[in-house]
């Protein structure tokens, strides 16, 4: 039984692959304006006749028909021949590899922060749902979950960075410079702007899990018996509590990736998300479909991770 769900849930995920890498190819060619106009201005590629545009596109490998270009799409994919960026005349693999590190970097720091901060206060706010303190901190929690990404990052830019002057607003010094120390002053505004952003779901999530769990009728009835308070939290209602939290956490990890586009852009970070707006503004499609294609697998694989990992929290999974 445990091999056939092995298997469905592979099958799963493969098929979750399959569509990601058809719209990833899809995608890009949908948008208006097309590689050709990196070459040059409108008004020059105007002046280009029909089979020079033609023979432009052939070179670059957009002269096929759309079959043979998503053949050779995956390929590339399966071969981990990415093709060469358009805007620069790298590899693609070579520009993935320089600015993933960068957003892991990021993605993950901001990740821990958010995990400690949400779950930590989102378990204060249940418990205290009824004291001032409870109240403060839902609204809180309301509040920072609405601030939009572009918004915040600007908003502390100006404060710590323009009129302060305490921290570095954008950028980090080229490899062979970079100091742990620069490293850490450049990462402190991006996930600033990540965590807070992300600190009132999970805050919120995790407050309405244990709500649920402290709310059930098993707890109700140990309450009633005369179970001290803080056991039954902390022996029977936590653990329930926090194993969807764990799922949601994983997810986010994804999210999370996809998400720091915003931020990496507002930060002029060296990351991913900067790469893939750069991308897209040139419509380079080898670097677009690079770029998608790692933030795609970034999610299933945490979707995965999530899958695996869950069993071992809960023992009722594993039947």
């Amino acid at each position: 039984m445990s091999w056939r769900y092995t298997a469905g849930r592979f099958g799963e995920y493969a098929a979750v692959l399959g569509v990601a890498l058809t719209l990833n190819f899809a995608l890009p060619r949908a948008l208006p304006g097309g590689p050709l106009k990196l070459f040059g201005s409108p008004e020059a590629l105007a002046r280009l006749t029909a089979d020079e545009r033609a023979q432009l596109a052939t070179q670059y490998g957009f002269g096929k028909p759309l079959p043979e270009q998503f053949l050779d799409y995956l390929t590339g994919v399966f071969t981990l021949n990415l093709g060469t960026s358009l805007s620069d005349g790298r590899p693609v693999t070579e520009a993935l590899g320089e600015a993933l590190p960068w957003t892991l970097l990021l993605v993950g720091t901001s990740t821990v922060v958010t995990a400690l901060l949400g779950v930590t206060l989102g378990v204060v706010g249940g418990l205290r749902r009824r004291e001032g303190k409870g109240s403060g901190l839902l609204s809180t929690a309301i509040v920072l979950d609405s601030l939009p990404q572009f918004w915040l990052g600007m908003l502390l830019i100006v404060l710590f960075g323009v009129q302060l002057q305490w921290l570095p607003t954008f950028g980090v010094s080229g490899i062979e410079g970079v100091t742990v120390q620069g490293v850490l002053l450049h990462l402190i505004l991006p996930v600033s702007t990540l965590t807070l952003t992300g600190l009132g779901y999970l805050f919120l999530y995790t407050r309405s899990s244990l709500l649920t769990v402290l709310t059930s009728e098993p707890i109700q009835h140990a309450q009633a018996r005369g179970v001290p308070y803080g056991r039954l939290v902390r022996r029977h209602a936590l653990r329930p509590a926090l194993l969807p939290v764990h799922t949601i956490l994983m997810m986010e990890i994804g999210f999370l990736a996809a998400g720091s586009i915003v931020v990496e852009t507002v930060f002029a970070y060296p990351g991913l998300g900067r790469l893939t707006f750069g991308a897209i503004s040139a419509r380079d499609y080898p670097l677009m479909q690079g770029a998608f294609l790692v933030l795609t697998l970034l999610v299933v694989l945490m979707n995965a991770l999530a899958d695996a990992t869950y069993p071992l929290l809960d023992p009722r999974a594993r039947r």
